[in-house]
């Protein structure tokens, strides 16, 4: 007679880690990177069922090309299954055409799906000096291509904290240690469903 055992469960897999492709605004510029966004993220995670790893992939002064040249690589090493993409505050900051901005990200959301991960795509704002015009032109790109790939978008990653002097940094670009908790709540909202 066959006896099986009824509380032997089988092992589940971990799913894969939850990788930053960010700039400056994700690798915790000017503050500690134990106060940056991506690790109150990770701290958060770590506390969920299943525990999700968080890999920051972020470099201050990150460009769209910078990161689609480093992407392979990073998913290559880490397996991801989802990746967070934020980048392009640079690209504008510089002034670089948003058709090139475009191309750039396409290829990483390309890259992403292709190796079988989700991705969350984050928005930025240029400070209003650069025209209504390019800014527009940048909302809607994040908006257009979040659309094309079908990938959840955070609108500005900064809302409710860029215009608050009291939460940004004196160069009046990246926030302060106060701001991040804000600043993890606004992807937070897109990125949970996008852990289910």
């Amino acid at each position: 007679m066959l006896l099986l055992s009824l509380s032997a469960t089988p092992a589940v897999a971990a799913p894969g880690p939850v990788l930053v492709l960010g700039d400056s605004l994700s690798a915790a510029y000017g503050i500690s990177p134990r106060e940056g966004w991506v690790a109150l993220l990770e701290e958060r995670l770590a506390s969920a069922k299943p525990i999700r790893k968080v890999v920051n992939a972020s470099i201050s002064g990150e460009t769209s090309a910078g990161g689609l040249a480093r992407l392979p690589a990073l998913l290559k090493e880490h397996a991801p299954a989802l990746v967070v993409v934020e980048l392009g505050a640079n690209d504008g900051l510089r002034g670089l055409p948003l058709a090139q901005l475009r191309a750039n990200l396409a290829k990483i959301l390309e890259a992403v799906r292709g190796a079988g991960a989700r991705a969350v795509l984050v928005g930025i704002e240029l400070p209003v000096n650069y025209g209504p015009h390019y800014r527009d032109g940048l909302r809607e790109l994040y908006r257009g291509l979040a659309g094309e790939f079908n990938v959840p978008l955070v609108p500005f990653l900064l809302d409710g904290v860029a215009l608050d002097p009291a939460l940004m940094q004196d160069d009046g670009l990246h926030p302060r240690a106060a701001a991040e908790p804000r600043v993890l709540e606004n992807v937070w909202k897109v990125l949970e469903p996008a852990l289910m």
